[in-house]
């Protein structure tokens, strides 16, 4: 039962903005994020990302891997889309945490949104949403660590994971978006 999510607890929550220098009819996040390159996503939030890759589940759902260190845990995300349009992906994952004292899971919730600001510029949303599993709950009270410890901590290290990345993801977008407009343009 180690995947039963926790939804009425809340691990971390944060969201950051940046702008996107591009008209939003030629931002497609969800054509960026399956199709990032390893080396880009490496270069949105160095040196935490360590390596991403896109898949896709057995009934052919679109997939995003993410290798990344959140504070002292290494994090293996397994984004499967809920959502994938040009102005918005949600991705949800039962993620593998591997801790300085053990490896568990959490939930987290991504979500990747634009909104147009003008006809030239957006502005990007890069959400994160972590939620505890039971094999979590199960992890941190065999450890004597308790929840609100465990959730100060998470908050921390994932805000300031999130408020690196965010504005390097709208860059990145940005130029995916610039290079597919001139590329439309031969």
């Amino acid at each position: 039962m180690s995947d039963i999510i926790i939804t009425d607890k809340l691990l971390s929550a944060s969201a950051y903005t940046a702008i996107i220098n591009a008209p939003i009819e030629k931002v497609d996040i969800a054509d960026w994020l399956f199709n990032l390159p390893e080396a880009e996503y490496q270069r949105c939030c160095p040196p935490d990302h360590i390596s991403a890759g896109s898949t896709r589940t057995d009934d052919g759902t679109r997939m995003s891997i993410n290798v990344e260190m959140i504070g002292k845990t290494l994090m293996v995300q397994h984004y499967v889309a809920e959502i994938a349009r040009p102005s918005l992906c949600r991705m949800v994952s039962t993620s593998d945490a591997f801790t300085p004292n053990g490896r568990t899971r959490v939930q987290v919730i991504w979500t990747l949104s634009v909104k147009k600001i003008d006809e030239n510029t957006c502005e990007y949303t890069n959400s994160v949403v972590a939620h505890p599993t039971q094999e979590f709950l199960d992890f941190i009270a065999e450890h004597g660590t308790p929840f609100e410890d465990a959730a100060d901590a998470r908050q921390r290290d994932g805000g300031n994971h999130n408020s690196r990345e965010t504005p390097l993801f709208a860059a990145s977008i940005e130029r995916h978006a610039l290079v597919s407009a001139a590329s439309a343009l031969l």
